[in-house]
């Protein structure tokens, strides 16, 4: 079944597109798809996001209810991050992506990404 173009699904766009905005939390909810991770982690993973970013990018997802952040009892004190069951819905979208950018990438330049390119 084919859903036309209509103003309900613009805005429904939209409204995904305010709360996955920005440069750094598509990259973040892809790099929590598979498993928790610490803050230092996934800082780590996320080449060129400071730490004040990442900070206040995982705030907003929280917010969203898309991710939940656990407060860790170690010395010193670490923090996890991980997807909510909401935010999981996005994995399907997130590997669609993927797949785009990758066949995107191989149009445009004509060869298969390398896991250093990525």
């Amino acid at each position: 079944m084919k859903i036309k173009c209509c103003k309900t699904n613009l805005l429904a766009v939209q409204d995904t597109m305010d709360i996955l905005k920005g440069r750094w939390k598509v990259q973040i909810i892809a790099a929590l798809c598979y498993d928790k991770m610490r803050f230092s982690d996934l800082q780590k993973e996320i080449a060129g996001v400071s730490s004040k970013m990442l900070s206040s990018e995982l705030k907003d997802l929280e917010i969203n209810q898309l991710v939940t952040r656990t407060v860790l009892s170690t010395q010193p004190i670490s923090v996890e991050y991980e997807l909510t069951d909401y935010g999981r819905t996005l994995k399907k979208i997130i590997e669609n992506l993927a797949e785009w950018g990758i066949e995107h990438r191989k149009k445009i330049t004509g060869k298969i990404p390398e896991v250093a390119e990525i």
